[in-house]
């Protein structure tokens, strides 16, 4: 499997089978905030995002947010869900995940980094042998060299539909 393929993808956070992350051994989720849980730039947690943090805490699953963001909104987030963060990740290299995982107290085997990018979660969580979870981002808006790098994305899952 190439480090650029994810192991599960879906079209956002509330559609992932945390059933089938539990079959796999998962029980820690490290979680991107932008264009992932949130559009880029909001600040609003929507409803379904509060249900589904909820839902996957009441699953047994811990939760992180790590981003390489570090603005005061992804602190104000992380504390409005009750969950750790390891802002200034810089995705994809390792040592936030690693980071996060220690937050967590739990090993790459059980741990699940959920992102909308390939080039920073997927990748990131492939490197450290997690299990990666692809969504699809929530905003068209992003960084200039996003935007670049999703024409990229795009041809590596142009033969992949997302599972929900």
């Amino acid at each position: 499997m190439s480090l650029l393929t994810p192991d599960r993808y879906y079209t956002n956070v509330e559609a992932i089978d945390l059933d089938d992350l539990r079959r796999l051994g998962v029980t820690a989720l490290l979680v991107d905030l932008d264009n992932t849980l949130l559009a880029r730039g909001t600040r609003e947690l929507r409803q379904e995002l509060r249900d589904w943090t909820a839902r996957a805490a009441a699953a047994g699953f811990s939760l992180c947010l790590v981003s390489n963001n570090w603005h005061e909104r992804v602190r104000a987030v992380a504390e409005s869900l009750g969950i750790p963060l390891v802002a200034r990740a810089v995705k994809p290299l390792p040592f936030a995940f690693a980071r996060g995982m220690r937050l967590l107290d739990v090993d790459a085997r059980r741990t699940a980094v959920v992102g909308d990018q390939i080039f920073t979660d997927v990748l990131g969580g492939n490197v450290i042998g997690a299990t990666t979870v692809l969504v699809d981002p929530l905003s068209r808006t992003d960084l200039p060299h996003t935007l670049l790098l999703r024409l990229i994305e795009a041809r590596i899952m142009a033969d992949r539909e997302p599972l929900a």
